[in-house]
């Protein structure tokens, strides 16, 4: 199998705690982590704690995208940097003990120039023999238009390739209009694309069900966080429970859930399956601390749970 992941705004995710997030005071983290994030780079970094393997495809810049290619290093992912002339950028994480509430800041990214994001497709283009699944993710840095991911759509569309996106705004809405094999939006990204407030389950499944029959994806995951997430396929829908786990951090969920359905539909799984497996991977995501995502043994025995009907 070959799975290609595509970040074109990756990060340098810094996490720390404190015993209380005050204004205007010097406050002094506790044990700084610094992991690679963004979109297709936590999607790979998950797929590699699943046992599966990936190539993340990421714009790259200065010395904070050398310390990602670094990173990546040693976690033993395959990688293609993209120069880039910016700095990549690199968000912050910190828990507030006393509370457990957790603060997430995230920054814009570089600007690209067109001939750096041009770049990006031609690599996309350029990669034989043609991979399995190519997983477009996350947010899109200033500079790069909103249909770039709707480029990238029409640039891998070959035979055998399946482009699965995960966005927001007009990047997810153009992208869509490109007929893609996943979309996995969240509520809110789900009621942008039908631009109306989704009112209930039979509303949510009327909009999956006009996205499907609009050839606009083959298939729709809405994540639904904690209550697991809906699926939405011409062979049926069906929502899906999450097991209850307890929440340490909520950083790369989505991103492990991604993972865990791209890595189990490559080796074979069904679909209704894969995205079982999904919800575990992400529901495992959450039990681990600050940015470090899921971990293997954690996500198989939730998924254990999910299909003998435990959890």
């Amino acid at each position: 199998m070959q799975i290609i992941t595509l970040t074109m705004n990756p990060t340098i995710d810094t996490s720390c705690s404190v015993d209380h997030v005050v204004a205007e005071k010097k406050l002094r983290g506790k044990t700084s982590r610094h992991e690679p994030g963004g979109g297709g780079i936590n999607v790979s970094r998950a797929i590699k704690k699943l046992g599966g393997e990936s190539t993340a495809l990421y714009t790259s810049g200065g010395p904070i995208g050398q310390m990602l290619q670094i990173l990546l290093n040693q976690e033993k992912i395959n990688h293609q940097p993209i120069e880039i002339e910016g700095m990549t950028r690199e968000n912050f994480i910190v828990l507030e003990e006393s509370t457990r509430r957790q603060f997430r800041f995230g920054m814009p990214g570089p600007t690209l120039h067109d001939r750096e994001w041009q770049q990006c497709l031609d690599s996309i283009s350029r990669i034989t023999p043609s991979p399995e699944y190519i997983v477009a993710s996350g947010s899109l840095p200033p500079g790069v238009p909103d249909d770039f991911y709707a480029q990238v759509a029409q640039r891998a569309k070959k035979p055998g390739s399946r482009i699965c996106i995960d966005t927001s705004g007009e990047a997810l809405r153009l992208a869509a209009d490109a007929h893609v094999y996943l979309l996995k939006p969240n509520m809110s990204e789900l009621q942008y694309l039908a631009g109306e407030k989704i009112k209930n389950e039979s509303h949510m499944k009327e909009v999956a069900k006009k996205i499907i029959e609009r050839g606009k994806s083959e298939v729709v995951v809405i994540s639904l966080g904690a209550a697991g997430a809906f699926l939405a396929s011409k062979d049926g829908y069906e929502s899906i429970r999450a097991p209850v786990v307890p929440i340490e951090s909520k950083v790369g969920a989505g991103d492990s859930m991604m993972a865990g359905i791209v890595v189990s539909l490559a080796k074979g799984s069904s679909l209704r399956n894969a995205v079982r497996f999904g919800i575990a991977t992400g529901s495992a995501a959450v039990m681990t601390p600050g940015t470090e995502l899921c971990r293997r043994e954690d996500a198989e025995y939730l998924y254990q749970q999910m299909i003998s009907g435990i959890a």
